[in-house]
């Protein structure tokens, strides 16, 4: 039988690890991997490295500081996406819940085509400007 690798995490680029890891962490439900949680005492949280799992302590996502990161210029082709999440919901009212949720941890609405009864979606970017679409499922 042939072996074949298997898929640790995504990796996703930020000029603020922590930011973008408590962002996903909230949007997702995950939570830290043991040793990367936020700093009890307040002290300075020099990340450069973090990994979110799951309730199951799979790793789901994983952040790795750079010094510059350029945002893309979605839907516009100066700056390619490079690559994005797709999140499902259950129902177009989740869709909306989401949304807001997302928006409210710091996301920014790109494009609301919730319009297209085949597929309702918003695509969204998160605080370090990647896109992401929650789409109903």
């Amino acid at each position: 039988m042939a072996e074949y690798p298997h898929l640790l995490h995504t990796v996703i680029d930020t000029t603020n690890t922590r930011e973008l890891a408590e962002f996903y962490r909230q949007l997702l439900g995950l939570r830290y991997r043991n040793g990367d949680e936020p700093p009890a005492d307040g002290a300075a949280d020099d990340a450069d490295w973090l990994v979110l799992v799951d309730a199951s302590d799979s790793p789901q996502l994983a952040f790795q500081q750079v010094e510059r990161l350029e945002r893309t210029t979605w839907p516009e082709h100066d700056v390619p996406m490079q690559m994005h999440l797709d999140l499902t919901v259950s129902s177009v009212e989740e869709l909306q819940r989401q949304r807001e949720r997302a928006e409210s941890l710091g996301a920014r609405l790109l494009l609301d085509r919730t319009d297209d009864s085949d597929e309702p979606l918003y695509v969204l970017a998160d605080p370090s400007g990647h896109p992401f679409c929650i789409f109903v499922g």
